[in-house]
């Protein structure tokens, strides 16, 4: 007897931005809780979704765990690892990873401690069809349909803006002309997640494109509720672990007026001491009474701080540092704090302080890439620290995680829009913002540190970027309010965390964390209108007061660059057989040399620290490419002994002939009596004959030169 095992097989087919979307469902990885492969174009995907059978024991917060895995056979592409196989996953994997994981995190109960993970492995790549975008819509296909816990489904779409029109899930060609690159995600009703790189978009265009996008993922939404309606499982029940409303209503009369005095204050260090001293005493309160509650006294003590923070803010208007709610902490701004580096910026608001050092290279050393997408290497890179101390941690440094990855892409993405193009400034940049303080939104930090070290580098940006954010509190009776600027404390216990950075002129980035079911239109609006006024006001009143132009030059220790354009049929013999010649003119020279071809030229980069070098390779390169110019001195090397003369290499890979009447002013009867191969010697170009040979005199150069 044969059984069909793929007998629960079904295919579900819609259209995504004119291109079909084909999702499959149980025909692969049936032992998932959920799964289902996704076909976008020709980008294909396998998403899944699985849980613990258990809750996890000892743990104080929902498990979840997104993976967003590139494999290179998608691309037909072999790992250039050692190991020929895939490493530890890319940034892009990771951003990817986070991207999904936000969206779909607030829907999961807030009260389940299973361990639930989501797997998203990339099959093949259409590089006109997102697998960021049919990963999305895969999770939320695969958590839909399965029996774990989720209110759910959301969709999500990717928004260009070309030619003043809206683009959903633009082609490769698109993205390219596109003047922003966003990813939302929605519910049915609301937005549950913004992720975007802009260039200089301002905020009407930013929301209109919002809601724009937010009608196509409603049509998304639908069709798969319907796959859910279709073959969904019912939900598994489990434990759960809220808190004992018994032990919170006991611990909150108890100590409401203690916490909330010591919640009162605007001096991080301060707070946490008098937060201390209310937790020591609630513990001791109640340790007969509860004698094996510690966990519970733990969570009772936090959802009493979380009930303070959020009634005055939300009844009062009151913030526990006493501003208001469109009121910034006080800032501070500092160019040029660190000797001998090429560039650093120091910038503080309120207890939130982090110093950003900017370094210049050659396009050498430009970062080379091992992913999915068409992009090779990246010459422009953030990297973001924060270590232990920075939050008064006896933590050890370990190596970025991907909060650490996550924070520097979005710095990354903010400062991309305004730096000068590589035919304008023909460097690589390297941004390393240290958090030597975190009070909240270190992220946005990190850019106006950087716009400080940038200007301070001399790089020559179009305009000063400033990052600041919003946050939300919703009540019981659907209202809400939003605040500007918010520290650690309305982040960990507020329901939105709205990054938006930009310039004068609009956005050039924004990340938006929420922990509710979505945002309304009205919420956006008014987060960017807070935004906007509060990055005007830090990128007039105070980094523009730090440094108010980016520095007319570089720095003595920063490498200079020199551009000089080869045509084509030149640029083999400058690079010579197997690089050979390039490396020649490095090595003796001491410069950097970097070729990109372009256009029927190739633009060469030469790179040095010693003026004389750089002076020095320019010149080995115009002879190779204009041939010498006559008069010209060389230091030569003998490479060739014939009867009638010695050929040298005057400049690497270019000969010519220092024929036996011009070695010496006295008579020479063999080339032997005065060089060998390998001795270097002055010659002077005396130009071609009427054989088109490149002919050279020692005997002229030793008197130029008095010898």
């Amino acid at each position: 007897m044969t059984m069909n095992i793929y007998a629960n097989y079904k295919k579900h087919e819609t259209t995504l931005a004119g291109r079909p979307l084909v999702v499959e469902t149980g025909k692969f990885a049936g032992l998932a809780n959920g799964s289902c492969v996704v076909r976008y174009g020709d980008t294909t995907i396998l998403a899944t979704a699985t849980a613990s059978e258990k809750p996890r024991d000892g743990i104080d917060f929902f498990p979840l765990s997104v993976d967003f895995e590139e494999k290179l056979y998608s691309v037909g592409k072999i790992p250039g690892s050692w190991a020929r196989r895939e490493g530890r996953p890319s940034e892009k994997a990771i951003l990817a990873s986070r991207v999904i994981d936000r969206p779909i995190r607030p829907l999961f109960p807030k009260d389940m401690r299973n361990d639930v993970v989501i797997d998203i492995l990339v099959l093949s790549v259409d590089p006109d069809c997102s697998p960021e975008i049919a990963g999305m819509i895969g999770a939320s296909i695969a958590i839909s349909i399965s029996d774990i816990p989720w209110n759910g489904p959301i969709g999500g779409v990717s928004l260009g803006y070309v030619d003043g029109k809206y683009v959903i899930n633009p082609t490769a060609e698109e993205r390219e002309k596109s003047e922003m690159a966003v990813t939302i995600a929605a519910t049915k009703e609301k937005i549950v997640m913004i992720e975007a790189g802009a260039n200089e978009i301002p905020d009407d265009v930013m929301l209109k494109g919002i809601i724009y996008a937010h009608g196509i993922i409603k049509e998304l939404v639908d069709f798969i509720q319907g796959i859910k309606d279709e073959i969904g499982k019912p939900k598994f029940e489990y434990p759960s672990f809220a808190v004992n409303e018994e032990i919170y209503e006991a611990v909150k009369a108890y100590c409401y007026d203690a916490m909330k005095l010591a919640l009162n204050h605007d001096d991080k260090d301060v707070r946490d001491a008098a937060i201390s001293e209310v937790v020591k005493d609630v513990n001791e309160h109640f340790a007969e009474t509860y004698p094996d509650e510690g966990a519970a006294l733990a969570e009772a003590l936090y959802k009493t701080q979380k009930y303070i923070v959020r009634k005055e803010l939300y009844e009062e208007h009151k913030r526990v540092d006493g501003r208001g709610l469109e009121e910034i902490r006080p800032l501070y701004a500092e160019a040029g704090v660190i000797p001998r580096v090429h560039g650093s910026g120091l910038f503080s608001r309120g207890q939130t302080q982090v110093l950003t050092i900017a370094t210049l290279g050659s396009l050498k050393d430009s970062q080379t890439l091992d992913s999915i997408d068409e992009e090779a290497t990246k010459r422009y890179m953030h990297h973001y620290n924060m270590p232990g101390y920075s939050t008064g941690e006896a933590k050890a440094v370990r190596s970025a995680g991907r909060r650490e990855i996550g924070h520097g892409a979005l710095a990354e993405r903010s400062l991309e829009p305004v730096l000068p193009s590589v035919e304008e400034f023909p460097y690589a940049i390297r941004l390393v913002s240290e958090v030597l303080s975190s009070n909240g939104s270190t992220s946005q930090g990190s850019v106006c540190g950087s716009t400080l070290a940038l200007m301070d580098a001399g790089v020559p940006i179009k305009r000063p970027v400033a990052g600041i954010s919003c946050g939300l509190i919703t009540g019981e009776d659907g209202g809400w309010l939003t605040m500007v600027d918010i520290q650690g404390l309305e982040d960990f216990f507020g329901d939105m965390d709205f990054k938006v950075a930009g310039t004068m002129n609009g956005i050039t980035s924004i990340q938006v964390d929420i922990k509710v079911d979505g945002l309304t239109y009205e919420i956006i609006e008014k987060a960017f209108e807070q935004t906007r006024k509060g990055r005007e006001h830090i990128i007039n009143d105070i980094l523009l007061k730090a440094i108010p132009a980016p520095r007319p030059e570089l720095s003595k220790y920063a490498p200079k660059i020199i551009t000089y354009n080869i045509p084509s049929d030149k640029i083999s013999e400058v690079i010579g057989k197997q690089g050979k010649v390039i490396q020649k003119i490095t090595a003796d020279t001491g410069a950097q040399i970097d070729i990109e071809e372009d256009g029927g030229y190739g633009h060469c980069y030469i790179s040095y620290t010693d003026p004389q070098s750089g002076k020095n390779a320019l010149n080995i390169i115009k002879t190779i490419v204009d041939g010498p110019e006559e008069g010209t001195i060389f230091l030569a090397k003998v490479t060739k002994i014939i009867p009638i003369g010695a050929f040298v290499e005057f400049v690497p890979g270019k000969e010519g002939l220092v024929h036996i009447s011009q070695l010496d002013e006295k008579r020479v009867a063999k080339v032997e009596d005065v060089v060998s191969v390998g001795d270097e010697i002055w010659v002077k170009y005396m130009g071609t004959d009427n054989m088109g040979r490149t002919n050279f005199s020692r005997k002229a150069a030793l008197a130029d030169r008095g010898l």
